[in-house]
């Protein structure tokens, strides 16, 4: 399973939780986050499975008594500890702002096109998608020329793939195919 995945499973648990209160456990797992990436070591220790759980347990209580997190974060980290995921905690934190994006109504789409888009396609292109989703859409541009022409779009866990690149894949396979 992907971590991508694994880390929006966890999120949407988080969510369903913390219900209204999502932005202080948003705040404290963000928080807990830059300590783990501030600290090589200690990101390390959690991810290394030669360290004993009881350390970990231990290490992570005495980081949880000085930040002083609600119960539920608390908790929360506590069962990333415990399944083996507190060092997949910034995809969580990701996913899990990606989470109430949607439920609140708004969606990120990254779109990759082989050229600029004009201040009219890339309304149009918006204009599309909010349509096909029933959300209010942000868009981030990015160009790659690799893609020759056409557009790739993203969202969520959705990969729309219309680029030139792609068709060409598709045709050699099937003539490789026979």
């Amino acid at each position: 399973m992907s971590v991508e995945l694994i880390a929006r499973r966890y999120a949407t648990a988080l969510a369903d939780s913390v219900g209204s209160d999502y932005q202080t456990s948003q705040t404290e797992l963000k928080t807990f986050e830059e300590i783990m990436s501030g600290n090589a070591a200690l990101s390390g220790m959690f991810a290394n499975p030669a360290f004993d759980h009881t350390s970990k347990v231990k290490i992570l209580d005495n980081l949880i008594e000085k930040t002083k997190p609600t119960a539920k974060t608390a908790n929360f980290l506590r069962i990333l500890l415990e399944n083996g995921r507190l060092a997949n905690l910034a995809d969580i934190n990701k996913s899990f702002v990606g989470v109430l994006s949607e439920r609140s109504g708004l969606m990120t789409a990254n779109v990759t096109t082989a050229r600029d888009l004009s201040a009219e396609e890339q309304k149009d292109l918006q204009t599309n998608l909010e349509k096909m989703t029933g959300k209010q859409i942000t868009l981030n541009y990015r160009i790659d020329k690799e893609i020759i022409g056409g557009i790739v779009t993203r969202i969520g866990s959705t990969v729309y793939d219309s680029s030139v690149k792609t068709q060409l894949e598709n045709l050699k396979q099937q003539l490789v195919a026979g």
